[in-house]
């Protein structure tokens, strides 16, 4: 169960992954169409990448993760800022799919510069997700001591809270 779920898990990092590095290459196509339905092809392509296989591969890594995150050492520095990536990740993609969303107005193009700049932070972010999850580094935890415990975000919480948590 546990291979099937990683190996889940890596397929749709791999697809998410590959989707939020290689998109800002369709968009910097935007400027180069001329002909109304050729651009319409266009969008139609972008909006069926995110929406029908990127979007769900997103949501499938980061529920498989969150599964795998029970059945394994998830108190680790290095599992941490792994997760730091990840948000990261996810912000890049967000961000990608606005740019959708006006891309494909009149007059508005995807600047070379643009594309170049996010294809290099995407590619450091998945490099640097993937050099943690296999070389798994001794990273110390900056976490107070109580939060790398079980239990330790509810004992704060029930200290600061008025009503009893179960």
């Amino acid at each position: 169960m546990i291979a099937g779920l990683k190996f889940l898990h890596v397929a749709a990092i791999a697809l998410w992954a590959a989707g939020v590095i290689g998109l800002p290459g369709l968009y910097v196509q935007r400027a180069s169409v001329r002909d109304k339905q050729a651009l319409y092809r266009l969008q139609k392509s972008v909006r069926f990448a995110y929406v029908t296989i990127v979007s769900p591969a997103a949501f499938t890594a980061v529920a498989s993760g969150i599964a795998l995150s029970f059945a394994q050492d998830v108190f680790s520095g290095w599992f941490s800022m792994k997760l730091a990536f990840v948000a990261v990740l996810a912000m890049l993609h967000v961000l990608t799919g606005l740019v959708i969303i006006r891309l494909f107005n009149e007059g508005e193009v995807y600047p070379v510069w643009r594309f170049v700049l996010v294809t290099i932070i995407s590619v450091f972010v998945v490099i640097a997700i993937l050099t943690l999850v296999l070389a798994k580094p001794d990273i110390p935890l900056v976490l107070p001591e109580i939060l790398s415990e079980p239990g330790g975000l509810k004992r704060i919480i029930s200290d600061l809270s008025p009503w009893t948590i179960p």
